[in-house]
């Protein structure tokens, strides 16, 4: 039966059937906040700081990189536990959501066997259960950003675009991710390397502006702001947080949104939601028989 029905949701095409499926998701909105409650209670079970992690985690490595960019490195950078909070807080809400919602499938395998329901509450829930550790260290920023005198600004309305845009983005690729994950287990094990790449190739710790110069390695001439825009749109969404938080390298504060550059990073983040959607819609009826 559970089978037949989900087989069923999968094939309901056109709009008759993306209403119907929206429907049914606002019906299960109960199962949601019961998933989110429950993964935030697992993760916290038997922990003695508890919630705090979410506080300790950004201050324990933004005191590390600031250690290491004082002794060994001077680039200058104003402000600079401000500016490596800015970065690093969007982008652990990032890589704990991506690795916790594309285990949110496989990890709930009994659930899912035994019941009916929307596949897609399971990555949903992932990254909002991740959401409230994100807005809890932004308390945590916000201290910071007062500490240093720089406030919030009217630049900092943008914040919540940037936030929309960021969840649309890791939402498509959770739901990409956990399906994959059904079929190829070793998804995780490329993506623990992927998000150590990413978190390099991330202006978390340097400002973007630095690799705004043209390069040439091969006879090929690049820019590698550019390419890091492209290729990882985590690098827009952080640097998209910082202009308004923090401002640039040129500024002595926070700065306007590039509306273009914002627009054009929404883009892609709704094109990899429907991408993720599309490949969940197509296999969440087989993951019963895979699992």
């Amino acid at each position: 039966m559970q089978h037949s029905l989900a087989a069923e949701s999968a094939a309901g095409g056109g709009f008759a059937g993306i209403r119907r499926h929206l429907r049914e998701l606002i019906q299960y909105r109960f199962l949601l906040r019961n998933l989110v409650a429950r993964d935030l209670k697992v993760r916290y079970k038997n922990s003695l700081l508890g919630v705090l992690w979410s506080l300790l985690n950004p201050l324990l490595m933004m005191v590390v990189f600031s250690l290491i960019f004082t002794i060994f490195r001077n680039e200058g950078i104003r402000d600079y536990s401000v500016f490596f909070l800015v970065g690093l807080i969007p982008w652990n809400f990032f890589s704990s959501s991506l690795m916790s919602g594309t285990v949110s499938i496989t990890g709930n395998d009994s659930l899912i066997k035994k019941v009916y329901f929307p596949r897609e509450l399971l990555p949903t829930a992932a990254i909002l259960s991740n959401l409230v550790h994100f807005l809890i260290a932004l308390l945590v920023l916000v201290v910071f950003l007062y500490g240093s005198g720089l406030g919030l600004t009217v630049h900092a309305l943008w914040v919540p675009v940037i936030l929309f845009t960021q969840l649309i983005f890791t939402l498509g690729l959770c739901l990409l991710c956990s399906a994959l994950h059904v079929f190829y287990r070793d998804v995780v094990m490329i993506l623990d390397v992927l998000l150590l790449a990413g978190f390099f190739l991330t202006p978390i710790f340097y400002p973007l502006e630095l690799y705004g110069a043209q390069q040439t390695i091969a006879h090929i001439t690049f820019v590698p702001a550019q390419l890091m825009r492209w290729f990882n749109p985590m690098a827009s969404i952080v640097d998209a947080y910082r202009t308004v938080l923090w401002g640039t390298t040129g500024s002595l504060g926070p700065a306007p949104m590039d509306l273009a550059f914002l627009a054009r990073t929404l883009v892609t983040a709704i094109v990899t939601f429907v991408f993720g959607y599309v490949v969940f819609a197509r296999t969440q009826h087989l993951f019963g028989e895979k699992l």
